[in-house]
């Protein structure tokens, strides 16, 4: 079981939790129903996503095996036949669908198909990216960046609450922060080895625009922080003093990159960094303290 589980990529449900944004700043998180929702779409959203994970190490299973990292992957080590992944992620396609039908039950709301479309579309935008997206420069950083969006939007829609666009715009730009810093390490550690698309990206156009989003992130988010809708639905301004910490947050993970040989995932460096998962938890913490206590 545990190579399955390594094979869908478990840690990664991680960028999933963005699914549950819309309803955690919409006051609605104590709301069980709402809760509900959500859980089923987060499920939904991580069979599929594991899917594509699936579809990826289905593709690239002969280019992994040469890899001194990839080549440990259940598939390209063997650990797993082809047959049994394509089965398995039959599985698991049908599964998801099921979770998107009790989401459509549950609500009876005609909307919950767009959800469920934008999900869909998540799906084939990925398999694209495999299958050669992802040799296109500032394409295969945008599909990444696109899939971020559509988790928020997808936990939008099938809760009904709709998100700020200082928030949107926030989740764009950190997308676009942590998909160029991802770049960068991977040329950092392997060269243009590992991607082919890395051939076409130097270090300081990465370091450049990696600069521009960091800015851009920290801007849009003191946007929404002080903005009068988001004032009023909390009904207090606080919200300014996590402002601080997301910069110290983002200013460690850029020296993370910096001084490791990490890959540059956020996943990785958020699962592996005991100083980043304080820093996140505090924030987090905090918003949550500011929204539902105060």
């Amino acid at each position: 079981m545990k190579k399955y589980l390594k094979l869908i990529r478990t840690k990664h449900y991680l960028k999933n939790l963005l699914i549950f944004l819309p309803i955690i700043f919409g006051q609605q998180l104590l709301n069980y129903n709402m809760l509900l929702l959500c859980f089923l779409g987060f499920m939904s959203f991580n069979l599929v996503a594991s899917c594509v994970y699936i579809i990826n190490d289905l593709k690239d299973i002969e280019k992994d095996k040469k890899h001194p990292i990839k080549c440990k992957r259940p598939l390209a080590s063997g650990e797993i036949s082809k047959k049994s992944a394509i089965i398995f992620l039959i599985v698991l396609l049908v599964l998801s669908v099921l979770l998107n039908g009790s989401i459509y039950f549950l609500t009876q709301n005609i909307f919950i198909l767009f959800g469920i479309g934008l999900e869909a579309i998540y799906f084939i935008m990925n398999v694209l990216y495999s299958f050669g997206l992802k040799n296109i420069p500032i394409m295969d950083v945008a599909v990444l960046v696109i899939g971020f969006v559509i988790r928020v939007l997808f936990g939008s829609i099938i809760c009904d609450i709709r998100i700020s666009k200082w928030m949107y715009l926030t989740i764009i730009s950190g997308s676009f922060y942590l998909g160029f810093g991802k770049r960068r390490n991977e040329i950092s550690m392997q060269g243009d080895k590992s991607r082919a698309v890395l051939k076409k990206y130097t270090k300081d156009f990465l370091n450049n625009f990696m600069n521009i989003f960091l800015t851009l992130s920290i801007v849009f988010y003191s946007l929404w922080c002080v903005d009068a809708n988001t004032v009023q639905r909390i009904g207090n301004t606080y919200l300014v003093i996590t402002i601080p910490i997301l910069m110290v947050i983002f200013i460690k993970y850029s020296l993370t990159l910096e001084s490791t040989n990490c890959s540059g995932d956020p996943v990785d460096v958020l699962t592996k960094d005991k100083i980043m998962i304080l820093l996140v938890s505090l924030l987090a913490s905090i918003v949550l303290g500011i929204i539902y206590i105060l």
